[in-house]
């Protein structure tokens, strides 16, 4: 099967946002068997959307269209697709009282617009959004042409391709063989450094095969392998997986596209039955935001601190000002007492510290991106120092991962 992407946004163009859809679903295809041919990104235009429609219908069997499923007079994928293969669009009961619920939810006016976002094909199949309101669409022409529609944010999409769509895809790639694929993820090691301590095993590959993806302070490594056997198949991926482990399993942490970091992190505390606090300065609350992000935090995180300064350290954490004024506020001994206090005061089993220097200007003497973070137990208190580069936003949330990481080590010992 034969794939193109064609994303739609004429925010797209104008560079204001960036089109990680089409990264995303490129890899997911890729994993399924089907090689996507082509990307396109065009605007809010019907004209020039129908012009690339008729050239996808003439080079590919698989049109995936993202973006422009809104309630807006620009969210225009919708009508544009439904025309061009001739079918008319209907309500999508499922779709439509979820609608309604959101803004009866809210007590907030619903405009007629929004019923828009529940418009599918006739005969076409919706797909639920679980995140969103725009239902989207997988619809099968007379031609054996395959038109799948998925809305714009990567929240909505995501989900939406794994639970919907992914399920749909696989009944038309279906063959004798088939394709398992496993992904491990990374924390801690560059995706050069990954690629060379396993230089030989990408450079033999032929099957299963390994791909490497950098990806945002991590990287992932997707094993595949093409069978008739599935058994046969799961011990191949398994002897793969074997030996990266004997090379880079130290920095190893999980499987799967969703399974992040603080979700780890997260159900190793549960599982171990453990509490934990937080105390930060460099990155303003930012741990303990993407902490309560994490589905089943409410069972292990208690509340925390946010202290910016040495006087609300000293204030809120009891942390003596002689001390701060000695090491300062970049430095293991303040990171080390921020733990011990939080962890002391809110009485729970383990607390992270994170301070440091997010720029764009040195503080105390420490250069840009200076970072220290300590984790208190009942029993002991550690610190580890990094030096992360880039920009503020860079550093700051590069520090949250070195702290869940460290939490987990801690957590698997």
């Amino acid at each position: 099967m034969k794939a193109e992407i064609i994303a739609v946004g004429t925010e797209l163009l104008l560079g204001q946002v960036v089109n990680t859809n089409a990264t995303f679903l490129s890899e997911e295809l890729a994993g399924l068997g089907i090689d996507v041919y082509y990307q396109s990104v065009v605007g809010d235009n019907p004209t020039r959307l129908e012009e690339l429609l008729e050239y996808a219908d003439k080079r590919s069997d698989l049109i995936v269209l993202c973006g422009g499923l809104g309630p807006t007079k620009d969210d225009l994928t919708k009508q544009v697709t439904a025309a061009h293969v001739g079918q008319e669009l209907v309500q999508d009961e499922v779709g439509y009282q979820q609608l309604m619920n959101y803004f009866e939810t809210r007590q907030r006016p619903m405009t007629e617009n929004n019923l828009l976002q529940t418009l599918v094909f006739k005969d076409g199949r919706a797909l639920q959004n679980t995140a969103g309101l725009a239902v989207g669409i997988f619809y099968t022409s007379a031609q054996g042409k395959h038109y799948l529609l998925l809305p714009g944010p990567p929240s909505e999409l995501k989900p939406m391709f794994y639970h919907q769509a992914m399920p749909i895809l696989k009944k038309y790639v279906q063959t004798n063989e088939q394709l398992i694929s496993r992904v491990m993820r990374f924390y801690g090691i560059g995706e050069s450094q990954l690629v060379t301590d396993l230089e030989d095993i990408i450079a033999q590959q032929t099957n299963p095969t390994v791909a490497p993806y950098a990806k945002p302070n991590e990287v992932t490594l997707r094993l595949t392998v093409k069978t008739n056997d599935e058994a046969q198949g799961i011990r191949q991926l398994d002897l793969l997986e074997s030996r990266i482990q004997e090379r880079v399993g130290a920095y190893f942490y999980g499987y799967g596209e969703e399974n992040t970091l603080p979700q780890v992190v997260v159900e190793l505390l549960r599982e171990k039955q453990k509490t934990l606090t937080a105390a930060e300065s460099l990155t303003g609350g930012g741990f303990q935001a993407t902490l309560c992000d994490t589905a089943g935090v409410t069972d292990v995180f208690l509340g925390g601190f946010v202290t910016y300064s040495a006087t609300t350290k000293a204030n809120f954490l009891q942390i003596d000002p002689e001390l701060l004024e000695k090491y300062g506020t970049v430095s293991a001994e303040c990171v080390e007492a921020m733990a011990t206090q939080a962890r002391a005061m809110v009485d729970t089993d383990l607390a992270i510290a994170l301070s440091g220097v997010a720029g764009p200007k040195e503080l105390e003497g420490q250069p840009v991106g200076t970072t220290w973070i300590a984790l208190a137990t009942k029993d002991n208190v550690i610190s580890h120092c990094y030096h992360f580069p880039r920009d503020r936003n860079y550093i700051r949330k590069s520090a949250v991962m070195a702290a869940f990481d460290l939490i987990r080590k801690e957590l698997l010992k």
